[in-house]
């Protein structure tokens, strides 16, 4: 389904009757990631997957997509469609994008699940390698979308998952250079949003991979600390609806259930 929104469209799925989930997917993805999940979610569910600013089938607003951006265009499709609580997942990037809604506005969020995802601001360090992909994708972004998809994945599971890591690469290579370029230049000047997972009256909870070549276990771990949010741990990569697919539906269930 479309949605007009400042000029642009915003694509999105509706399925099911219930309690509202909405699915946020992470960098170079789109509404496909979640494709396997909801047959099952949307049995007892309301499931909204919407794809983000310069992704899938929406398009791009401007040249830098802010976190803030990105949650207004999820907000606009649920005000569309009536929709005031919902529970939010968001993988990676799709996570910060919740963060950054949740923080507007605590009110529409009934609970909050961050898969390979962090509530932290880009270090130094992280915002030079943001720099440094930006201009990787200037260069050639074909190249750049091939190397940064198989890198999500524990190397161990490449050649497991090489049919599944050749789809994900099919589809992260219809995402236009600009909204590459600008999804990069807005999780770099991110917020932290730390105080979410501690002074947040609905349930939370944190999907962390302990081999995630992306974000440091360590880190993941500190933030949780003093927190009422649920730690589930997988032993693979960045990638969990797709090295851990089994076991993410069943945490989901599980979580969604309990909300």
């Amino acid at each position: 389904m479309i949605l007009e929104h400042k000029g642009i469209t915003i694509f999105y799925t509706d399925h099911g009757k219930g309690s509202a989930m909405v699915l946020l997917h992470g960098f170079l993805e789109n509404t496909s990631m979640w494709d396997a999940f909801v047959p099952t979610l949307s049995k007892k569910n309301r499931v909204i997957c919407i794809d983000l600013l310069g992704h899938g089938k929406t398009a791009c607003l401007g040249y830098v997509h802010s976190m803030e951006l990105m949650a207004e265009a999820v907000e606009a499709v649920l005000k569309h469609l009536k929709i005031r609580r919902s529970a939010f997942i968001g993988h990676s990037m799709g996570g910060y994008v919740a963060l950054a809604l949740a923080e507007k506005n605590t009110e529409s969020v009934k609970g909050l699940c961050l898969m390979n995802s962090t509530a932290h601001a880009d270090t130094p360090e992280k915002k030079q390698n943001r720099n440094r992909a930006i201009l990787a994708v200037k260069q050639n972004h074909k190249t750049f979308i091939r190397m940064a998809i198989a890198n999500l994945f524990r190397p161990k599971n490449r050649m497991l998952f090489s049919e599944q890591i050749k789809q994900v690469t099919e589809d992260a290579l219809k995402t236009p250079l600009q909204g590459i370029v600008a999804a990069l230049e807005g999780m770099k000047i991110r917020e932290d949003r730390q105080t979410i997972l501690h002074a947040t009256p609905y349930k939370k909870m944190m999907i962390v991979s302990k081999k995630d070549p992306v974000l440091n276990y360590e880190s993941l771990i500190a933030q949780l600390k003093n927190t009422e949010v649920k730690l589930v741990e997988f032993p693979d990569g960045h990638m969990s609806h797709i090295e851990n697919k089994d076991e993410f539906l069943h945490e989901i269930m599980h979580f969604i259930e309990n909300i």
